[in-house]
């Protein structure tokens, strides 16, 4: 019985790693020479898989060859980058063999980069880079470590007497401090749009703000009595309004409103994309609010606010932009094309960062 339990052990040895093989070796999502992509998933006893993704306008099924792998081509699409997900009997499923993942507190949604012929700005490509440094600092106002990301430009040097500007970026609802990097390739544009002058030299600080299970409008009180400091105290950074940004995407950017408006003093860039402000924070700062607007439009350099027209926050943004208006705000509108996703968040940040600190 010994010798016998010995061989079926190896066995099982030999057959292990076999099937693991085939289900690690697989290339997805694959980019062929004519710009189809091929998504690829190893499920042998599924019986339907399909592919769920921003490229298409709803799921497409996939076929199984005789190696349980499910496949399926995608025509040429726009380059950019995609998140997508697989549907195996109805169950939502990463993919395996994608290191690439959407930073979600919920469900991870792989992501697909479409790089084409084309020089994408949020790519990465040979030119000097920053650096992304994962930071920790001490909330006075919820009591705990927690954590950021900052970017400091090429030829960044903490003891030189070189200071710069700050741009704070907030992340949307669900999200977390590294969707700005990982998804909104922040470091990336920063990067490629020095090379070419675009820009000047800045910090980038994106810090998590979800303070759950403290209240949403928490995070206004972290930003101005904990993140601001410790950023102004660790590094080399120019302390005056016209030199501090604050942007967010979603429910970031209704926060970024909330922050920059109630602080007008601190802040002289405020651009919000594709801002969500129905609030309790926003209604309570804003339902009875009569700004003084010659402090505001004086203080404020850039109000610029950014939507899309296939945005399902579009009504509710324009209806913001047209109240701040009415109460004499000089505000920019910036309307693009498309939905309510990172595509555009990453055509928006790139505008913005040449319009600020100019």
């Amino acid at each position: 019985m010994k010798k016998i339990f010995s061989l079926f052990t190896v066995l099982i040895l030999v057959f292990l790693p076999s099937q693991a093989q085939k289900a690690t070796s697989l290339i997805s999502p694959e980019v062929h020479t004519d710009n189809k992509i091929t998504f690829r998933y190893y499920a042998p006893d599924a019986s339907k898989v399909l592919l769920s993704t921003e490229m298409l306008t709803e799921p497409a099924e996939m076929l199984k060859d005789q190696s349980g792998v499910w496949s399926t081509t995608v025509d040429p699409v726009k380059p950019d980058i995609y998140s997508y997900c697989y549907l195996v009997d109805g169950k939502q499923v990463s993919d395996p063999n994608n290191t690439l993942i959407f930073p979600y507190e919920r469900f991870k949604y792989s992501l697909a980069d479409i790089k084409g012929n084309n020089t994408l700005v949020h790519s990465l490509h040979n030119v000097p880079h920053g650096k992304v440094s994962y930071r920790y600092y001490t909330s006075s106002t919820l009591d705990e470590t927690r954590t950021l990301l900052v970017y400091t430009p090429p030829g960044f040097d903490i003891n030189a007497k070189k200071k710069y500007p700050v741009l704070y970026l907030i992340h949307g609802a669900s999200e977390t401090e590294e969707t700005w990097t990982k998804v909104g390739r922040a470091n990336l544009i920063a990067d490629n749009l020095l090379v070419l002058n675009k820009i000047v030299p800045m910090i980038i600080v994106m810090p998590y703000a979800n303070v759950s299970p403290a209240p949403p409008q928490y995070f206004t009180r972290d930003m101005m009595n904990d993140i601001i400091p410790f950023i102004e105290d660790n590094y080399p950074v120019l302390k005056d309004s016209k030199n501090r940004a604050i942007s967010g995407f979603s429910e970031g950017g209704g926060q970024a409103i909330n922050i920059g408006l109630t602080n007008p003093d601190k802040f002289g860039y405020l651009c919000p994309f594709a801002p969500y402000t129905d609030t309790e924070e926003f209604r309570k700062n804003f339902s009875d609010w009569y700004p003084d607007k010659e402090i505001f439009n004086e203080h404020l350099i850039l109000f610029s606010v950014y939507i899309a027209t296939r945005d399902h926050l579009y009504e509710s943004v324009i209806g913001t932009i047209a109240m701040f208006k009415e109460k004499g705000l000089r505000v920019e509108t910036h309307i693009a094309r498309g939905a309510h996703n990172w595509i555009n968040c990453r055509l928006y940040l790139i505008n913005t960062m040449q319009q600020i600190f100019k």
